[in-house]
């Protein structure tokens, strides 16, 4: 039996629910994100550059990255329990999973915000 201890929320119905959530952040970023490239045809790196100094535009942006962090945790820890069943090497798996998403969030925030 696989136990929970590495999940990301508390069970198989909360993990359900936040990856929908978090899958219907990544569709309207990316929905907005199209429809803005489509309706700004001569777009220039002005506009695209005053898009993301937008304050809104910069939130959004950082919920896209904790939701894209949030689902990949969720999907990779799904997988790992159901395609590797030794539980020391699941673990490192894991591990270096969550760190590695832990530095991609880090990493992107320091861009958004630019700090």
């Amino acid at each position: 039996m696989v136990t929970n201890v590495t999940s990301f929320g508390r069970s198989g119905l909360y993990d359900w629910m936040i990856q929908r959530v978090t899958a219907v952040v990544l569709l309207t970023y990316t929905l907005f994100i199209v429809g803005f490239l489509l309706l700004t045809p001569d777009l220039d790196f002005n506009q695209w550059k005053s898009l993301f100094e937008n304050l809104a535009m910069r939130i959004f942006t950082l919920l896209l990255v904790l939701s894209f962090a949030a689902h990949a945790w969720i999907g990779l820890w799904c997988v790992t329990t159901d395609y590797i069943p030794m539980t020391g090497l699941r673990f490192l798996v894991q591990s270096i999973t969550g760190l590695m998403t832990f530095i991609y969030v880090a990493w992107a925030i320091q861009v958004i915000w630019g700090i």
